[in-house]
């Protein structure tokens, strides 16, 4: 018979050891986009068109606009940091999180959990604000912690090149299939560079955001681990998820 009680410590005792940063992060947007309004789990939404409104309103009061940030706006100036917790779907917000969840561990454990939390937020911050100077004209509202994101890709691409993940390939029918983080990543920031160069400044995905924050966190890790701190990286190098 299972003792849950045991069952529960263990893994509360396995969370507090672990990348404590990188699970409060997952768990924080799971649990914002389940209370929200775009999950339809809040029956205080409402339904239809007023589920709708609320919708296209929580966008605009927590995501960013880019016009209203360049504008100086006190209260847009915040919004690079409350739109890394809002997603548009269930699969924006799935998505975003089994990356974070593959390459978010790791790179919490090289860095420490709390260079690794402002390292994140840093990132996405900056990210959505160069996608911001990108389309200073642009009323649409950008939400999504993939600028954050990106940048510990691109931490993980400096820190722990050689370690190995399981990836999907639509080429290769989508078989699971194991690559060295450099080749998965390589591809996947060639990818975010050539939507970014093709992509207009109408709704969409934010490739350049993309672009943006794996470009300064790799940046951030050539500079902060290069040389002893980056020899002793790799040789902590195992196996992603």
């Amino acid at each position: 018979m299972i003792d849950w009680r045991d069952a529960a410590l263990g893994a509360w005792r396995g969370a507090r050891n672990g990348p404590t940063v990188t699970y409060g992060l997952i768990a924080a947007c799971v649990l914002l986009f389940a209370v929200g309004p775009v999950s339809g789990l809040n029956p205080a939404y409402g339904t239809g068109d007023t589920l709708l409104a609320a919708q296209s309103s929580y966008f605009q009061r927590w995501g960013v606009i880019p016009a209203d940030l360049l504008r100086g706006d006190p209260r847009a100036l915040l919004t690079p940091l409350t739109a890394l917790f809002v997603h548009g779907s269930w699969l924006h917000l799935l998505g975003n999180m089994l990356f974070l969840y593959v390459f978010g561990a790791m790179a919490e454990e090289r860095m420490g959990a709390a260079e690794f939390g402002l390292f994140s937020l840093g990132c996405g911050y900056l990210a959505l604000v160069g996608y911001a100077a990108a389309h200073a004209d642009s009323g649409q509202t950008l939400v999504g912690a993939s600028g954050a994101i990106s940048g510990v890709l691109g931490a993980f691409l400096y820190l722990f090149p050689r370690s190995r993940v399981t990836s999907l390939f639509p080429f290769l029918f989508f078989l699971p299939l194991r690559f060295p983080a450099w080749i998965v990543l390589i591809f996947w920031f060639a990818l975010q560079w050539l939507a970014a160069r093709s992509a207009g400044s109408g709704p969409g995905v934010a490739y350049l955001a993309h672009v943006v924050g794996f470009g300064i966190g790799f940046l951030y890790a050539w500079a902060r681990y290069r040389g002893r701190g980056a020899r002793e990286a790799l040789s902590q190098e195992g196996g992603g998820g």
